[in-house]
């Protein structure tokens, strides 16, 4: 078994999808960063660490077992072991996995780039190990609060949270809404399709609202997130949150 030391870990808990944990370069001075004393290293195929990245279902019993209490959280100098922790790479991309003793990849984080670099280094004449998964029971579903990718490229984490924050605004619609509130909402966003719009039934207003806003960001997107946002208590915090203090300072790690 590998390992790496002294890993400063950034976690976000219950986070389904890999472009929510949030690279490095975008940590911020208000996260709350630990240090792992030791954590072991797994190497493994692409299959299985898209899965553990992408995803929130039981991981491999194999996998567990190899990784069980060989990694250590450090803590007002004291050295807690913790049930299930590793970090996982596909010889691509690298997360650190931390279960709270579950069998699910409850908590996840990217690496300092410093230890990124040293992971590849580690694995650079060694191949990924087969561990009991079976790709053909993994079929990864998307939906409203939980995007593809590749609607999420090229977004900073305000932008994507934002872009979340839009969509559980738009899903609470789709259960709550009137089909006047839809046809005003798509009327905000494309002021010159009024006439078309009112035509529309609830299904198309709703699909047509949710095609336009899946894609990208732009500052209509989020004018039209600031404005849906008002009179939601739960929403609007949301929403200060994300356009407080966002500056990060993170030379120290390096």
């Amino acid at each position: 078994m590998m390992y790496l030391h002294d890993v400063w870990v950034n976690w976000f808990e219950g986070e389904e999808n890999g472009y929510n944990v949030c690279h490095f370069h975008e940590w911020r001075k208000e996260d709350g960063i630990e240090l792992l004393d030791q954590v072991p290293l797994v190497y493994v195929t692409e299959t299985l660490y898209d899965y553990i990245e992408n995803d929130l279902q039981d991981l491999p019993k194999e996998l567990l077992d190899a990784v069980h209490q060989r990694a250590y959280l450090r803590k007002n100098q004291e050295r807690i072991p913790l049930e299930y922790a590793f970090v996982a790479t596909d010889g691509k991309s690298i997360v650190t996995i931390d279960t709270m003793g579950y069998s699910l990849p409850i908590r996840k984080s990217r690496l300092i780039p410093r230890q990124e670099r040293l992971v590849y280094d580690m694995i650079e004449k060694l191949e990924p190990v087969s561990f009991s998964f079976s790709p053909e029971q993994y079929h990864k579903e998307y939906h409203t609060l939980s995007l593809p990718p590749e609607e999420m490229v090229g977004l900073t984490r305000k932008e994507r949270q934002l872009k979340q924050l839009l969509m559980m605004m738009l899903d609470q619609m789709k259960q709550t809404s009137q089909i006047a509130e839809l046809r005003y909402w798509l009327t905000e966003w494309a002021p010159g399709k009024y006439h078309s719009i009112q035509q529309m039934d609830y299904n198309e207003v709703w699909e047509e609202l949710y095609e336009a806003l899946k894609c990208g960001w732009s500052s209509t997107h989020e004018e039209l997130c600031r404005k849906m946002v008002r009179g939601q208590p739960f929403f609007e915090k949301l929403w200060e949150l994300e356009n407080g203090e966002v500056n990060s300072s993170n030379q120290a790690f390096y």
